[in-house]
């Protein structure tokens, strides 16, 4: 992507927030020093803010002729991997190129028209910030007509973005399983209910709500990722626990699994004479990209550069905004193999280049002259 002149006299200060916000990484709820970083360079900027949740942060700069007000959100919390508190999935870039964003829209206020709303947003990890903020009431009093954000993304090189209209990225729920039977000897399983035994079908059966329940069209994932049973090895188990996730892109298809897991467990009952405990945790909604924002988002910003993807299991708070306002959520490139940044998100070694923040804000500043925001 070829970075405007303009744009590339921030390198330098991008650069360094994302070099002092990878410094101090702090779990949801409590960006404490990440929030102060914040507040301090745009004290230093001369740009207004309020706190919301303690580590919040809200504000606008104004445009001269103002006929819509333009959100941009970056999220600010940090990962727990094996005891270790990191930026593993972006959110350090997020903030930087959001802070770039505001310093470039602040240096060139004379040619803005609209007012800008910048949401430095906690907690989009867990437990989830979106919606806090906006049962805050952000939205209502800030009149945010859409809103924009980005996602560092090691699966798409340098320089490309990555989008799609409509679903994009899934709903998301936790389900929770036990199955409680009677336990006893190993070798005299006749006296006992082999919860082992009844968990592993359980999974298999299960399996088939995606391949039987849900139309081949619609898209569904339903993952048992952690089993926990037993003591020893010749003591049948008496209950064991199953932990998952589920997700879909439509609210019918999720409603729809959630049913016949509950429906095969009653099943299950009956036929094994046990008992079965299910929790189901709704996450977060689907994100859904309005297709007004995506059209205007392939025209301002060279196709060359544009990617458009498949919908993607993975899931982003994000979401909440959307059933607000309209709002567009797309991909950054972060991949270069020649310096093996090449990692997933959440991975213990994720980093990317620095000089990519810089393509986030280009990105910004395309669309917002594109959309007459920003006069040219």
């Amino acid at each position: 992507m070829d970075i405007r002149a303009d744009i590339a006299v921030l390198d330098d200060v991008v650069c360094k927030h994302r070099k002092s916000l990878n410094k101090i990484a702090e779990l949801g709820m409590k960006e404490y020093k990440t929030s102060k970083y914040i507040r301090d360079y745009l004290d230093v900027l001369g740009v207004e803010y309020e706190v919301y949740l303690e580590t919040a942060i809200v504000g606008m700069i104004k445009g001269k002729k103002a006929k819509k007000n333009i959100a941009f959100r970056a999220d600010m919390d940090a990962l727990n991997i094996d005891g270790q508190i990191k930026h593993l999935c972006g959110h350090d870039g997020h903030m930087s190129v959001l802070l770039g964003l505001i310093e470039y829209l602040n240096i060139n206020k004379d040619r803005l028209l609209d007012n800008i709303v910048f949401i430095f947003q906690p907690a989009e990890e867990s437990p989830g910030g979106a919606l806090p903020l906006i049962k805050e009431g952000v939205l209502e009093k800030y009149k945010v007509d859409e809103i924009y954000g980005l996602h560092i993304y090691p699966n798409i090189e340098e320089g490309f973005v990555g989008v799609k209209p409509n679903h994009f990225l899934a709903q998301t729920g936790e389900i929770d399983i036990e199955i409680i039977g009677r336990g006893g000897h190993g070798a005299m399983p006749q006296n006992a209910i082999d919860s082992i035994v009844i968990a592993s079908n359980f999974m298999n059966s299960i399996q088939s709500i995606i391949s039987r329940n849900i139309r081949p069209l619609d898209e569904g994932v339903l993952t048992i990722g952690k089993i926990d049973g037993g003591s020893r090895r010749n003591i049948i188990a008496e209950s064991v626990k199953l932990e998952g996730t589920m997700r879909a892109f439509k609210q019918e298809v999720y409603d729809k699994m959630k049913e016949r897991v509950r429906e095969i467990a009653c099943g299950f009952e009956k036929s094994f004479n046990c008992e079965i405990n299910i929790e189901i945790r709704d996450d977060y909604p689907a994100v859904n990209n309005d297709e007004e924002l995506f059209d205007e988002f392939k025209e301002a910003i060279d196709n060359k550069y544009i990617k458009i993807l498949e919908p993607l299991m993975i899931a982003e708070d994000f979401s909440y905004y959307q059933q607000h306002v309209k709002g567009l959520f797309f991909m950054l490139g972060s991949r270069n193999v020649d310096k093996e940044f090449v990692n997933g998100l959440h991975h213990i070694k994720f980093n990317f280049d620095e000089k990519i923040l810089l393509n986030g804000i280009n990105v910004y500043v395309e669309l917002l002259e594109h959309k007459g925001t920003l006069l040219k």
